[in-house]
């Protein structure tokens, strides 16, 4: 006598994060969703996360890289080559304490308007924020003059 085709069960399978056998959709996705995350390979192990020791290291690198500190004086001298220095400058009004965004003067108050700062528009209010709001590294918005 034989015994009827069943899969065999796993112990653990969400542990192991093997498929449920009793879906047959389920091997199908997986095959396709086994990549390394970082070179996108398809040829990953089924337990295995990266498919060499060398994406290994690289993902960790990643995980482990710091950004680079923002340095005012380079991005003022970048917009002032590309010649929009005051389309991306924060500026504030004294009287009113109104932020412009490439404004220098005040319609309100009708006076000329400090500078902060490089900056822009927020994302998700649209008013003026300047680098030096963000970073707590950057200098209290002391820009070099033109």
């Amino acid at each position: 006598m034989s015994a009827p085709d069943r899969p065999t069960p796993v112990r653990y399978p969400v542990r192991y994060g093997s498929p449920d056998p009793s879906d047959p959709d389920a091997t199908a996705s997986t095959a396709t969703e086994r990549r390394c995350p970082v070179c996108q390979t398809d040829t990953v192990a089924a337990r295995a996360r990266y498919c060499s020791d060398a994406c290994k290291q690289r993902a960790y690198r990643l995980r482990q890289a710091t950004s680079a500190p923002v340095e005012l004086d380079a991005l003022t001298a970048d917009l002032r080559r590309r010649r929009a220095l005051v389309a991306q400058t924060v500026y504030e009004c004294p009287a009113c304490e109104t932020r412009y965004l490439g404004e220098q003067y005040c319609p309100d108050c009708h006076t000329f308007c400090r500078r902060v700062g490089p900056g822009g528009a927020c994302p998700h209010c649209a008013e003026p924020v300047a680098v030096s709001d963000l970073l707590p590294d950057a200098p209290g918005g002391r820009m070099p003059t033109r």
